[in-house]
């Protein structure tokens, strides 16, 4: 992934943090108070915020350091996202709640991000 395609995705998915946050707040409140889910839901926002901000920092990272691990830290957090996030919004939006099964998986991917952060901060700088 190069370092444009980092930094684009990463404000791309902040920009969709704070509409899909937004859009839960008010067309999906009564949804998600009716099916108990609205933790659920904020924790998907948060957790999508959160990684969009370590996703940017990895792509302006990139200024400065050329760590192979920053690429697997910036796969990791937008997988990371994709998979942690959005089987927390599927689950909200569908009541379908296998798809809670998948969810650490990517809070795995997440993680596993920070660790290719620190690793390539650590031998880095």
């Amino acid at each position: 992934m190069t370092q444009k395609a980092i930094l684009l995705i990463a404000t791309a998915l902040g920009a969709l943090s704070v509409a899909i946050g937004a859009f839960g707040a008010h067309a999906l409140a009564p949804m998600l108070q009716a099916t108990g889910r609205t933790d659920t839901f904020e924790t998907a926002v948060k957790y999508q915020m959160y990684h969009t901000l370590a996703l940017l920092a990895v792509g302006l990272l990139l200024f400065r350091v050329e760590q192979p691990a920053l690429q697997v830290a910036a796969w990791c957090f937008f997988l990371g996202i994709v998979v942690f996030s959005g089987s927390l919004y599927t689950l909200c939006a569908t009541g379908i709640t296998w798809l809670g099964a998948i969810t650490p998986i990517g809070g795995t991917l997440l993680i596993v991000g920070w660790g290719a952060m620190f690793y390539a901060i650590l031998k880095a700088l």
